[in-house]
């Protein structure tokens, strides 16, 4: 059998490797690419892959854990991999909870992805015994639920920008910038703007 797959990555070069070491494995059809998660979509309805291997992050527009949401309610549904290089408990987790039957790093052997597409158009699960662990893991204890302007804060302190300076980029008052760290420290368990830095990358809330 000849798995279909439809690529969604916002780089060129990087659908045209994968494209190139796809086209080596046997029963392995690339039939379409796409370098948004809004091209896939129309792409999907008219092309029906059995997988899409899609980037995790891909710019402005929806991402790859909103693209698997909305490729999952099509029908017929194809299976999703997201093919990546993050490796945060966060991500993987927001991706197996969209409906991806799959996480893998961009690292992986060529024969790693062929073999994980095909298992994902037979409707298994693929995830790595490690990942799959950190998943139940992650599962099992509750996650800091951050809001937007929460994790905006946070993403500009990662940044180093100080108090005065996120006021002026989000149009904010420094009280209420302040509000919002202590509300981003008391979510993360954390008391300082470093703790917080790592923690929110750890957790895959910011690069």
């Amino acid at each position: 059998m000849t798995v279909t797959v439809l690529l969604v990555d916002d780089h060129p070069v990087v659908r045209s490797g994968v494209r190139a070491v796809l086209s080596t494995e046997p029963g392995i059809s690339v039939i379409g690419e796409a370098a948004s998660g809004e091209e896939a979509l129309p792409l999907a309805r008219a092309l029906r892959p059995d997988v899409v291997l899609c980037d995790l992050r891909l710019g402005a527009g929806l991402d790859g854990v909103a693209t698997t949401a909305a490729l999952r309610k099509l029908d017929p549904a194809p299976a999703v991999i997201i093919l990546t290089t993050y490796d945060h408990d966060h991500d993987i987790l927001r991706a197996v909870e969209a409906g991806a039957a799959g996480y893998l790093l961009k690292d992986v052997a060529p024969a790693t992805i062929a073999a994980s597409l095909h298992d994902a158009a037979a409707g298994r699960l693929v995830l790595a015994p490690e990942m799959a662990q950190r998943v139940l893991s992650t599962m099992g204890s509750p996650r800091p639920n951050l809001s937007d302007r929460e994790t905006e804060v946070l993403r500009l302190v990662s940044a180093g920008q100080s108090n005065s300076e996120i006021a002026r980029t989000l149009f904010l008052t420094g009280a209420t910038v302040k509000s919002h760290l202590v509300h981003v420290y008391t979510k993360l368990g954390v008391d300082s703007r470093t703790q917080a830095i790592v923690k929110g990358r750890s957790l895959g809330i910011i690069d």
